[in-house]
């Protein structure tokens, strides 16, 4: 078998990490785990990212670049600038549908991390701010208020946590649903009366 290179075995590792501890949680997963399950000694493990924080770090990383991209696709599919804000949630019922799906792992990172280790937070942090400026974006696109842009990403956030408790993506249809009224009514003008 030729041998991977560092970054080869890294990416499996990566790869490894991110199936487990995003069907397991983070903290029920250990080196030895992960060791095993990527075929890798612990010795080169920890040559390889330092401490279980970084692999932690690498795959969020990982995992924004992958939420940016569905988000990007979804909003590319709209004709309009509602049409656009109304694919996100099009897009988490999708999500929400997977054999896999066990809500977001940046909000399961955070609960089991969040409070003792800083660089994870802010990591979770950053990317919450990305998404909510992400619809900023469309919601300036669309003429709306900036305070919409919240409250869409307020919805997303809720449809995720839920479809993960409930096991069901109706929740993505229910924030669709509250996304567009609040769209329409942020974009509709008001009448003096």
């Amino acid at each position: 078998m030729p041998t991977q290179t560092d970054d080869e075995l890294r990416e499996r590792v990566l790869d490894v990490a991110d199936r487990l501890y995003y069907g397991r949680g983070i903290q029920a997963v250990g080196m030895d785990a992960l060791r095993a399950e990527a075929g890798v000694s612990l010795k080169r493990l920890y040559q390889l990212f330092g401490s279980k924080e970084n692999i932690v770090e690498e795959v969020l990383q990982r995992r924004r670049r992958l939420w940016n991209g569905l988000v990007e696709a979804a909003v590319a599919t709209g004709a309009t600038p509602r049409d656009r804000l109304l694919a996100v949630y099009d897009m988490l019922a999708r999500w929400f549908d997977d054999d896999d799906f066990r809500g977001c792992v940046f909000i399961n990172t955070f609960g089991e991390l969040g409070a003792t280790a800083p660089r994870i937070a802010e990591l979770v942090r950053e990317h919450k701010a990305q998404f909510q400026a992400a619809l900023a974006a469309l919601v300036a696109e669309a003429g709306g208020p900036a305070s919409l842009a919240s409250q869409l990403a307020i919805l997303a956030e809720g449809a995720q946590t839920t479809a993960a408790i409930a096991g069901t993506s109706e929740a993505a249809g229910h924030a669709r649903a509250a996304a567009a009224t609040l769209i329409d009514s942020a974009l509709t003008p008001t009448r003096a009366g």
